[in-house]
């Protein structure tokens, strides 16, 4: 993990933030929280289950499990988001913490469910792992991530950040975004740390906007990751970017408003055994 200090630190530092963190919650979580359904159902949560929400945001997978009927603890390294999820989702207790070295006992919950937390880890495999220890045996862990697809608001800005980005505006090093959204990575990583009944179950998350630059100012505004690479751009290169976000909104997607923009995801699950 040394390796990825500066992508950790970059991490913490850009989501305690509250403007971010708000207008991640106002905007980009729209397509999030369409994956609250399948993480609620993948989990297993329900009546009488205690329940982690790991990487909890905004809480917005926090109040799905309730809904469920379950017992929930929050825990995010956020500030930021732990106030929004507090709002949110006020039966919930909501801790800051590690999603590498969680402070719960072994075998502590029924269930664990994390959306979105991957992207925002330096070493996922760690995180499963925790994840394995603090559930029960027969225990559900499901995750969200981003899929990398043609056809994805993701793939839309990064891909015109690489045509039009100034070069010397770089991240510095970390996990992909989507890498364990990739099945062979997920499960290999979910057996390793004690899952079996391994699941991958795509969910069709996308924007309904009515402005084709809608991605880029998303990224740009409620997110680390995209931020790091937009904010310190050159004018002239943040208005190619957008362009050519708008571009390929219009190409793909219609050339009228409302524009349906997919940025899709999968939830990953395993049983404890």
């Amino acid at each position: 993990m040394a390796a990825y200090d500066d992508f950790a630190a970059l991490e913490k530092r850009g989501w305690a933030d509250a403007d971010t963190a708000a207008a991640y919650a106002t905007d980009f979580a729209r397509a999030s929280e369409m994956a609250v359904p399948t993480l609620v159902a993948e989990s297993a949560a329900g009546p009488g289950k205690t329940v982690l929400d790991l990487c909890c945001g905004q809480g917005i997978v926090a109040r799905g499990l309730l809904d469920a009927g379950a017992r929930v603890t929050g825990l995010d390294f956020s500030p930021a988001m732990l106030a929004i999820a507090r709002e949110n989702a006020p039966e919930a207790e909501f801790i800051e913490g590690d999603a590498m070295d969680l402070p719960f006992e072994d075998g502590f919950f029924d269930a664990v469910a994390m959306g979105f937390g991957m992207p925002h880890v330096p070493d996922p495999p760690a995180v499963i792992a925790e994840a394995r220890r603090v559930l029960k045996p027969g225990g559900r862990f499901a995750y969200s991530v981003w899929l990398a697809a043609e056809r994805s608001a993701f793939t839309y800005v990064f891909a015109a950040i690489g045509a039009h980005g100034a070069p010397e505006v770089t991240l510095p090093p970390g996990p992909g975004a989507t890498d364990y959204g990739e099945e062979d990575r997920a499960f290999a990583a979910m057996t390793a740390a004690g899952f079996g009944d391994l699941r991958s179950t795509e969910v069709y998350s996308r924007w309904t906007i009515d402005d084709p630059g809608a991605p880029f100012d998303f990224f740009v505004e409620g997110t680390v990751r995209g931020a790091a690479m937009l904010r310190p751009q050159p004018e002239a290169n943040k208005r190619a970017i957008r362009a050519a976000v708008v571009d390929k909104v219009l190409a793909n997607h219609g050339e009228t408003a409302p524009f349906d923009t997919p940025i899709p995801s999968v939830v990953i699950s395993g049983t404890a055994v």
